[in-house]
């Protein structure tokens, strides 16, 4: 991104204002000595304008605005010190490198480069007064700082110290922390003279107490030496919530106003009665749960507007969301339109495919599974049939946004697992579906629950239902933590599930992101467990096997051939086993909450007592431990996804990493959850009276990262 194309394909409500050379928006090369080299390197980190400089802000403080006593240092003190230049000399001690030792009366301490100039050396001449910064390491011959900040000082210049903590900003490369400091500097005297826009109302500002926007970014940027530096590092300082409370508003207000031009798309309307419907339902060994009705009735009524669809279903593993789907399909189909199933991988992709294949085959409908995986034949076959209308139901993983699959008229799309995905890759298949200047509905599904907290903030365009019942008959899974020196009882405990007639799973630790490491550790596991577990059939299923292999050992193991199943991660969704009673994860340690809740999902799927081992290796870091305490405690989605939260943030839950859209910079989710009615209030009240406001707001803190929410 650079500064003459952040203007290009703007969202609505952020067009710029006439004044175009309002100080909100004038050009970071507006300042002196930017030119269009450092330009370019500010623009990767998100500065366009001087106002993104104010914007940019620190990621901690050091405190310079004392001068320590060379004597009183210990290892790993930051700290400044000032001392006269003893001796600097060039070194070859396995590399080249300078060494300069300084001293103050107190002690002496020695300065590392290995970068450096011939001026550098020159300027470091015996009696020069340094004044440095650093982190105090102990070196070969006592205390040093490698490649400290320093200055020359006269002799006889008056001692001067800082007189505000020292920030200490976000980096790219090409960029040093002098120069952030010295350009939100002059930043901050730019905006001195001309105040800095407070778009929030006034009344909304005095009734919460909030202090003015300029003060805060003066504060944050430039602390006083008597600041609280604990408030500061927590993000909890009042001056820190002002800034939060104005992001966090601007998030919210960018999908209001998305999703205010989503209901303005054209989109198909699906009114027509429910034979298909009925006749599904009647196929059905068992009634769908009160919370499945409840969110086919609020799809059904979606689907009968105008407008796209755009509604998210969350619930825990295996609550039946699925089977909400086929439904909607169902819908869709009666209605004369095709309907696309996006998977995010192949594994998922086929089980989705058997269970449509399943349920829809009674009723004359033939789903298509589109994968990179399929043969050149079945491939072309299933992309006429589908460009031809014949198909009705497709399912697949990314490759059904390639080029080359064309849908004759897609009414409907279905993303399951959505956060699996990227930005790009979604709105691809949205625009697939663009027929006639109508939009196709969508339906978002995903089992991993999202604290309402978060829910109401990251996905304010969508609608949003809840499954919280899971279907009848199904038994809590028992969840106990292992030391791995205790494998052989786990054993003995499969062998005795499988003594029942019970099936068990045996998953394998991913230990780096490599196929083909992860299937030999795999394989590795099998040829163990079945020499200790002679008398039972033992399979294996590892990302590396082609489609029809992982079809076939995973047919035999829901068929009862195969008692116990040794996987790699590839079975974390989808894979429907009721007889399967026993689930062994090596190396829990490693894993997520999300992901081991998912794996934990596999067994519990009949009315047999279930029970889920975590195996683990000491020792256990603070959040590991947290995490396997976590699994034993519950196993509730949603409480098991606000633990996730808080360990490893929104961007992560939600896989927006890639995308901007929650990569916030001052506020988090779980720490400033109060703040979240009022600032949906305050959004409701600028949309009805405050409007002229928003536009600029969302400049300042997102940029273009909402044009994604159409997704």
């Amino acid at each position: 991104m650079t500064s003459s194309s952040s203007n290009s394909k703007r969202p609505p409500g952020t067009d710029v204002p006439a004044a175009a050379a309002s100080p909100e928006i004038r050009p970071v090369t507006a300042l002196r000595g930017v030119g269009d080299a450092l330009a370019g390197k500010l623009a990767k980190l998100g500065i366009t304008t001087i106002q993104d400089l104010l914007f940019l802000l620190p990621l901690r403080y050091e405190d310079r605005t004392q001068v320590i006593p060379i004597g009183s240092l210990s290892h790993g003190d930051r700290a400044v010190v000032e001392g006269e230049v003893q001796l600097a000399e060039i070194a070859f001690r396995g590399r080249r490198q300078l060494l300069c030792r300084i001293g103050d009366g107190s002690g002496w301490l020695t300065l590392r480069f290995f970068h450096f100039s011939n001026s550098q050396h020159e300027q470091m001449s015996r009696g020069t007064r340094l004044r440095c910064f650093g982190e105090v390491k102990r070196g070969p011959s006592g205390l040093e700082i490698i490649h400290p900040e320093y200055r020359r000082v006269a002799s006889d210049a008056v001692a001067t110290n800082e007189d505000v903590l020292t920030p200490i900003y976000p980096l790219t490369e090409g960029v040093q922390q002098g120069r952030l400091r010295q350009l939100t500097a002059m930043a901050l005297r730019e905006f001195a003279n001309r105040s800095v826009q407070d778009w929030v109302p006034p009344a909304v500002l005095a009734q919460l107490e909030l202090p003015p926007l300029r003060e805060a970014l003066q504060y944050v940027h430039r602390p006083p030496p008597d600041a609280d530096l604990e408030l500061l590092a927590l993000g909890q300082h009042p001056m820190q919530r002002r800034l939060a409370f104005e992001e966090l508003l601007a998030h919210q207000l960018s999908l209001r106003l998305l999703r205010r031009e989503i209901q303005r798309d054209p989109g198909w309307q699906f009114t027509v009665g429910e034979p298909l419907i009925d006749r599904f339902l009647s196929t059905l060994p068992f009634k769908p749960t009160g919370a499945q009705t409840r969110a086919w009735r609020d799809i059904e009524r979606d689907l009968s507007q105008s407008s796209p669809m755009l509604r998210l279903v969350q619930g825990d593993v295996g609550c039946g969301k699925t089977l909400v789907a086929a439904m909607a399909a169902l819908r869709a189909v009666e209605a004369g339109f095709q309907v696309a199933v996006m998977a995010p991988t192949e594994l998922l992709a086929e089980q989705h495919a058997r269970n449509f294949t399943n349920w829809l085959e009674p009723l004359d409908l033939y789903p298509a599974l589109i994968t990179g995986k399929r043969t050149a034949a079945a491939r072309a076959k299933s992309l006429a049939d589908l460009a031809s209308g014949e198909v009705k139901v497709a399912i697949g993983t990314h490759a059904l946004f390639q080029q080359e699959v064309e849908f004759r008229r897609l009414g409907l799309v279905i993303v399951d697992e959505q956060h699996r995905f990227g930005v790009h890759q979604r709105l691809l298949l949205r625009e697939k579906g663009l027929a006639s200047g109508r939009y196709p509905h969508q339906l978002i599904m995903t089992a991993t629950p999202i604290p309402r907290t978060l829910a109401m903030t990251a996905y304010a365009d969508l609608d949003v239902s809840v499954i919280d019942e899971l279907p009848p008959g199904r038994t809590p899974v028992k969840t106990v933590a292992l030391p791995e020196n205790r494998r052989d009882e786990v054993v003995l405990r499969i062998r005795d599930a499988c003594r029942q007639k019970r099936q068990a799973y045996w998953v394998c630790p991913l230990i780096e992101e490599s196929d083909q490491l992860e299937a030999q550790a795999a394989e590795d596991t099998v040829t163990a467990l079945a020499e200790a577990l002679q008398e039972l059939k033992v399979g294996l299923v590892h990302g590396r096997m082609s489609s029809k292999e992982k079809d076939a050992v995973m047919a035999r193991f829901k068929e009862g051939a195969i008692d116990l199943l040794v996987a790699t991660t590839v079975i974390e969704v989808g894979v429907d086993v009721p007889n399967a009673s026993l689930m062994v994860i090596e190396n829990a340690e490693r894993m997520g909450l999300a992901q081991l809740h998912q794996l934990r999902g596999r067994v519990g799927r009949g009315a047999a007592e279930s029970t889920c081992v975590l195996l683990y290796r000491t020792p256990l870091s603070e959040v590991a431990r947290e995490r396997l305490s976590v699994m034993r405690a519950t196993n509730d989605g949603f409480e098991i996804s606000r633990r996730d939260l808080e360990l490893r943030g929104p961007g992560e839950l939600l896989g927006t990493k890639q995308t901007g859209l929650m990569q916030m910079r001052v506020a988090e989710l779980v720490r400033d959850a109060d703040l979240l009615p009022k600032v949906q209030e305050v959004a409701e009240l600028m949309l009805r009276e405050n409007e002229a406001n928003i536009a600029p707001l969302l400049r300042r803190w997102i940029g273009q990262g909402e044009r994604f929410g159409k997704v």
